[in-house]
């Protein structure tokens, strides 16, 4: 699938998959991502969502720029709580679209 991005932001790197499944899910059943979430992983192509780079990382920005809820894969969930984020780790498509909830 290709995917054109609004003001030629380049989605080089995998951890963009979830995000534009998230998208395009949402999409396709008329309901908004809320705002306040942010999300980030691999997906395969039989539908696993795999961990990748810099994930506690990503977590805290996510949390600095006032981010409430993640969906992340399992292979990030944190290992201590992050402030002010509900992390929900997920291992499976369908377990990301229903954390959107």
């Amino acid at each position: 699938m290709f995917a054109n991005v609004v003001g030629g932001l380049d989605l080089a790197e995998t951890a963009t998959d979830l995000p534009l499944v998230l998208a395009l899910t949402s999409s396709l059943q008329g309901r908004a991502v809320p705002q306040s979430l942010v999300a980030f992983g691999e997906v395969g192509l039989t539908g696993e969502v795999r961990p990748v780079a810099y994930g506690e990382e990503r977590l805290r920005e996510a949390a600095k720029q006032g981010f409430k809820v993640a969906v992340v894969p399992q292979g990030n969930a944190p290992r201590k709580p992050v402030d002010g984020l509900e992390v929900r780790a997920v291992t499976r498509v369908a377990e990301a679209i229903a954390a959107c909830r």
